[in-house]
Order: C-alpha cells, then structure tokens, then sequence
C-alpha cells in the first residue's frame, strides 16, 4: 500500500508509519507529478521552463568543457575550489528567494501523513536530485573534479567527490528551507521573493568587478591565497581531495573528503531536527491569535512615533514610512534605489574609473521615489481623497509625503558622498557634490509631486515582478523619465555653476554649492509642491480611478 494511500486512522490495522525504500518512489514520483502538473496550467509556463532548461543545459555544457579545457593549468585547482564554494553559497540561499517557486522545499505540507522523520529525510534528498538546478551543479562538479584529476588515486577521489558535493549542496538548501519554512511561507518571505531580482543584479555586479580585478591582478594566480582558506570548507573540501590526490598528498585529501562527509551527515542531523520540530510543533501565528490583545494606554503615537508631528503631517508621514517598512512592492522599490545608488558610484570609484559626482547618481535614485506618490495606495486611496477638501490639504499631503521621503535620502545622500569622496581621495570637490545633490534631490520632488498628480498610475499587487497595471505603461513613461529631465533642466543653473567653477580653475569655491545647492533644492521643492497642490484637488476623482486599476 502506498504511503498516500494509507488511512489516516490510528486504529486501523494498515496504518502504520512508513519508511524506509517504499517511500524513496513514492516521493520522486510526487516530485514528478508536481512539474507535470505545473507544466500543464499554461503554454506560458511550458516555454518558460523549456528555455530554461535549454538554457541550463548550453550553460552546464559550456562550463564542463571549458573546465576540462583547464586540464594542466598551474591554477586549475584555486579556480574549481572557489568555484564549489560559490555552487553552496547558491543553494543556501536560493530556498530564502525561491522558495514560493517550488512546493516541495514546504515540508509542513506533509504535516498530516505518517510518516517516520529519518526515512522522510532519505527520501526527500532523494527527491530533491530530480531538477534543473540538481543537473547543473552536478555538471559543474563532474567538470571541476575533471580538471584536476590526474592519476588513478586522484580518479577514484573524483568519482566520490562530485556526488558528494552534489549531495552537500541539496542538504544544505533543504536545512535552510525547513529551518526556515515559517519566514519562507508568511508575508516576510514573500518580500524576500519580491527582491530576488536585487540580489541577482548586486550578484552581477560583484562578479564583474571580481573578474576586472583578477585581470588586473595577472590571473588565476589572485585566487590562491583565497582558495587555500576556502579549499578545506565543505563542500569545496571535497574537490580539494581531488587536487590533493593529485598531488600524492593522499592523507590530506583523504582529510579533505572525509570533512564534506561529515558536513553532510551533519546537515542531514540538524535537517532532520528541524523537521521533527516543525511536524510536531504548534504554528506561532495561531498562538499569538489566541493570545489576549494587547492595548497601549493614551493611544497616542508611542517610540519613535512621537517625535513626528501632530496633525496632518505626522500622520502622513507615519504613513508613508509604513508603506516602505510592509508594502511588498514599496519596499522592493526603496530597497533597490538604496543597493543601485550606492553600488554604482562605489565600484566605479573602486576601479578606478569613476568620479566624486557619481554620488549624484545615489539623490536621484531615490529622488524616483516621489513619483506615482498616489500609486502606492492602490484603491484605498478613496480614504485619503475624503480627507482633501481644499488646496491647502492636497499641499500638506504631498508636503508630508516629501518630508517622509526626505527623512531617508538626505542622510543617505551624504553618506554616498562622503564613502565615494573617501575611495576616491578627493576631499575637495565633496562640498560641491553633496550641493549638487542637494538641488537635484529638490528638482526630483517637485517634478516628482506634479507627476504624481498629472500621470498617476496603478501598481498592481498580484504579481512581483509587474508594477504597472495593462494599459497604464504610457503614463508610467512619462511620469518617471519625463520627470527625470525636467528635474535635469531645473538643476541647469546649479549644474552650470559648477562647470564655471571647475573651468576658471576655481575648485577652492565649490564649497559655495554646498549652500547654494541646498537653498536651490529647497526653493525648487517648495515650488513643485505649489504647483501639484491645486492639480492634486482638482483631479481626486481621476486619480483614484487611476490608481486603483490594479
């Protein structure tokens, strides 16, 4: 009788817990069934997953022979070391991104069947080898290992190295996923889902600039020192054993095996562990349900809260930051100003390539984030309409929402500039830059504000990679890049300033464009505020229909 099939009566003569070899096929046949039956919902889906594995496949096969291509290289050994180590920092954290993309890292699923933990374990790692990803570090193992075996001693450390890595990598995912499966399934793990695309795109960017420095450093050689650190780190110890046996040092890469082993059956403890406690213990969101409900004496505004402003503006603006703090989309939004702004002008600076100035790149990054300012509250929106009768409420509504916006990027703006200025060495146009920055981010909220009242749009909620509702892209252009070079217009004399400053040789005035910029950016933002405030009343109807299509 199938596990699945079991009934589910303790009294029953057939239920007993199974386990051991019966579950190993049932569960491969589950993971199975699972991909064929996602396949089927949609032709989409197909030729996603397709291209995909078509994809996975050229890549794996390119990498295999350009491993094996390193057959002989001094340095072959540090490159396919680090390269392991790089495969299980990849799985430990893809259930932490990706768990929402597969059903069966979520073991709380298999909650209510009998079955036994040890052999539960056995059989999900199992499992767990059926998959694109599984395919793929198995390829890169076999190449790895392939590129530094030489001799029959090294051959027969490689045929039990590459599984064994391939194994050490899937424990680890699995650990992390059920250590994790609370955070994962909750509203805090689908934000994590949400900025999978930032840590890819930060990932990018830290293995170009990796790869310019090894050009720069003469090579593969750069790897070594790194590599015999990383060398006796599982699972990358295992492909160390391989090179070592290559090397006739047989007692250390036996060392080196038996520590990827151990790693393994210590995942594989701790796994189960994590499994024990999450079939047997009670769920903590239904525990703090049934708790009594705890109330705040005064009702007012309590921590950090009561520093705000009262009225209209502390409220806004509590709201506003809340927004970045729980709103899945927001905070995506605001996080990934905040990695890109800093991120572009420090590694431009770190090679060697980039220019105090960059940091303006940081302003208007999250300068963005003032427009579609109505965007962001989707349909509920109506209850912030009901509260504006005048163009006095629409001011101070977009005012708050300014200041709001403000509390982060002006300390952010001045720590971009001073950390460029500091790679970079050059102290003396920083005053210059973080003016400049100043009036940008003033030009950024004004043009922000009009747009937002001028070309609304809706930021739909269903999906994590679409911020614009279907239709609306037209107004989302224009909203943001036309935003974008009025606000480069309005920095014209600012910016203009500080050509003339560096042309007639006068950099020992830049320090003027520190208050120039700052005064600038303010009057502008008043400006753009005035501005947006009747639009804003005047047209309450038109932007809650337009937001709220999403």
């Amino acid at each position: 009788m199938s596990v699945l099939d079991a009934p589910a009566g303790p009294g029953s003569p057939a239920y007993r817990p199974a386990g051991g070899r019966d579950l190993v096929p049932v569960l491969v046949r589950l993971k199975l069934a699972l991909l064929r039956n996602g396949l089927r919902q949609s032709a989409g889906r197909r030729a996603v997953y397709i291209a995909s594995l078509v994809g996975a496949l050229l890549l794996a096969l390119g990498q295999l022979i350009g491993l094996i291509a390193l057959r002989g290289h001094a340095h072959a050994g540090s490159l396919v070391v680090l390269l392991a180590g790089v495969l299980a920092v990849g799985w430990a954290v893809m259930p932490v991104f990706f768990a929402a993309g597969d059903e069966t890292l979520d073991p709380s699923r298999l909650v209510m069947l009998p079955l036994r933990p040890r052999p539960l374990v056995t059989a999900l790692l199992v499992s767990s080898l059926v998959g694109i990803g599984p395919l793929f570090t198995l390829c890169l193992a076999a190449g790895s290992v392939a590129a530094v075996a030489h001799g029959a001693g090294a051959v027969a450390f490689a045929v039990v190295a590459a599984p064994l890595t391939l194994l050490v990598c899937v424990a680890l995912a699995r650990a992390v996923a059920t250590a994790n499966t609370r955070l994962l399934t909750s509203r805090k793990g689908r934000d994590l889902a949400v900025l999978s695309g930032l840590v890819i795109a930060v990932g990018v960017q830290a293995v170009n600039f990796g790869a310019q420095q090894l050009g720069r450093a003469g090579g593969l050689s750069a790897l070594d020192p790194a590599a015999d650190v990383v060398r006796w780190l599982p699972p990358a110890s295992a492909v160390g054993s391989v090179d070592s046996a290559s090397q006739g040092a047989y007692g250390r890469a036996a060392a080196q095996l038996l520590l990827s082993a151990a790693a393994l059956g210590l995942l594989v403890v701790l796994w189960r562990r994590s499994l024990e406690k999450l079939m047997t213990a009670p769920d903590g969101s239904t525990l703090s349900a049934a708790e009594p409900a705890r109330t705040t004496s005064g009702g007012g505004a309590t921590g950090l809260w009561s520093l705000f402003p009262e009225g209209r503006t502390g409220t806004v603006m509590q709201r506003s930051l809340r927004y970045v703090a729980r709103d899945p989309k927001t905070k995506a939004a605001w996080v990934t100003a905040l990695a890109i702004g800093l991120i572009v002008p420090l590694f431009n600076a770190l090679q060697g390539t980039g220019s105090v100035y960059f940091a303006c790149f940081g302003a208007g990054m999250l300068g963005i984030q003032m427009y579609n300012q109505f965007g962001q509250d989707t349909s509920a929106f109506w209850m912030v309409a009901l509260t504006i009768s005048s163009t006095r409420d629409a001011y101070l509504e977009l005012r708050a929402r300014a200041l709001a916006l403000l509390l982060i990027t002006l300390p952010y703006t001045v720590l971009v500039t001073v950390l460029t200025a500091a790679v970079i060495g050059d102290w003396e146009v920083l005053p210059g830059v973080m003016g400049l920055s100043f009036a940008l981010l003033g030009a950024m909220l004004a043009t922000g504000a009009v747009a937002s009242a001028n070309f609304p749009y809706s930021i739909p909620q269903d999906g994590a990679f679409k911020n614009v509702a279907p239709g609306q892209a037209g107004l989302a252009w224009i909203s943001v890049f036309g935003g974008m070079v009025s606000a480069a217009l309005l920095c014209a004399p600012v910016i203009g300033l500080t050509i003339w400053l560096h042309l007639a040789d006068a950099e020992g005035l830049l320090w003027l464009l520190l208050p120039v910029g700052a005064v600038y950016g303010t009057l502008i933002a008043w400006g753009g505020l005035r501005v947006a405030a009747p639009r804003t009343a005047d047209r309450l109807p038109e932007i809650l229909a337009a937001v709220s299509k999403g």
